[in-house]
């Protein structure tokens, strides 16, 4: 299916595949987004500040009760194979392990004293996976929005991103920070969000200048965050915090960092620094979008890249060399800034380009990319779109 279909337009075309498989049409459907984040990397587990924005990719489900306790989960994903699974039994982590997100969703429903029945459900997304776009985050917050019509159990937003993330930590085993499932939950139209991981308070960003755009570029180099290096840098990052004597690195200061340097190590130092400076970075950048300094906002998503490049070492050859080629052109006035985006060792760039010559930056990085790589990359250009949303069929 096109990836420029909107949720509504991608349900109604998959309602129709819905009835092939089911032999009954979908009663039910919701959609939720995708993220890009803009800046402010690896600071939510640590109580910091992100800036994500949701992206005009979704994963879409559609489902119809069944008179029995069995969930059938289906995808229009032709290598993944379908979930099936009753819930008078207590929801456990399996196979096929895609099914796991939405599965771990389900049993926070239970959980929370929802009245869960049986159901069959069909999904797709346009979320490229492991690009570190939260298509997993998209996953489980369309399921969460789905189940809230299902079982007439309402979450108000919050809540609804915390049961996602819970998930993702028992089902996934990935010991994800909250701003994934936040902005793919609350997500609005137009603007950036600027998240407070400890309060949870948001603060809406505009990003609607028409002469402004986001581009983002798929290095095709996967990422797999279970693989141990996310949580190697988590439990740094609380070894570090329990040197300062801090609740969290979101407390810390440089100052406080350098006079402790002889009592960490030269890693653990370095993944502190970056986290602090990060913070920094971040609630700058929200303030330089506010204002419409795009000069600005550019230089604090480069010096973001390189602080993730030097000291937090989550960056890799491609990634650095799509964010090189997007600094070529920052001397011409069509790119502000560039930056990895994501949890690291591959994934996606995010870069802040003028309108006007999205098409021939794109082209051009695409090009030198391939010639250097010989990697064909994906790039899209998305505007700040909407956060998770019920369809009406």
């Amino acid at each position: 299916m096109s990836q420029t279909l909107n949720p509504q337009q991608h349900a109604a075309q998959l309602a129709s595949v819905f009835e092939q498989k089911y032999g009954r049409k979908p009663a039910f459907a919701a959609a939720a987004p995708g993220r890009v984040n803009l800046i402010g990397e690896h600071t939510d587990y640590n109580d910091g500040f992100v800036l994500p924005m949701a992206i005009e990719r979704h994963t879409v489900i559609l489902a119809a009760p069944r008179e029995d306790r069995v969930v059938q989960l289906a995808t229009t994903a032709e290598a993944l194979d379908d979930a099936r699974f009753t819930l008078e039994n207590k929801l456990e982590p399996g196979e096929p392990s895609w099914a796991n997100y939405p599965k771990g969703v389900i049993a926070g429903f239970v959980a929370r004293g929802a009245n869960v029945g049986g159901f069959d459900a069909l999904l797709a997304s346009t979320v490229p996976s492991g690009g570190g776009l939260s298509s997993s985050a998209s996953l489980e917050v369309s399921t969460a929005t789905l189940l809230e019509q299902l079982t007439q159990h309402t979450l108000p937003p919050v809540d609804k991103a915390l049961l996602a993330q819970q998930a993702e930590h028992d089902f996934a085993h990935v010991p994800c920070g909250i701003m994934d499932q936040f902005i793919s939950a609350m997500g609005r139209a137009g603007h950036a969000l600027l998240i407070d991981c400890r309060s949870y308070e948001t603060r809406a960003v505009p990003l609607a200048d028409p002469d402004v755009s986001v581009l983002i570029i798929n290095s095709n180099v996967k990422h797999a965050l279970v693989d141990g290096e996310y949580r190697r840098r988590r439990e740094q990052c609380e070894k570090a915090a329990a040197v300062l004597g801090v609740k969290a690195l979101r407390d810390a200061t440089l100052a406080t960092l350098d006079a402790k340097k002889n009592d960490m190590d030269e890693t653990t130092f370095k993944r502190a620094r970056h986290v602090i400076t990060e913070n920094d970075r971040t609630v700058a950048a929200a303030d330089a979008m506010q204002a419409g300094q795009w000069n600005a906002m550019g230089r604090l998503m480069l010096e973001s890249h390189a602080s993730m490049a030097a000291d937090y070492e989550i960056t890799v050859k491609e990634i650095d060399l799509l964010v090189d080629l997007a600094k070529q052109h920052i001397p011409a006035g069509d790119v502000y800034g560039s930056r990895m985006t994501g949890g690291g060792f591959g994934g996606c760039t995010v870069t802040l380009v003028k309108t006007a010559a999205v098409d021939k930056v794109r082209n051009v990085i695409l090009e030198n990319y391939r010639t250097q790589t010989g990697i064909d990359a994906v790039a899209f250009a998305t505007r700040p779109a909407a956060g998770a949303d019920v369809i009406k069929l």
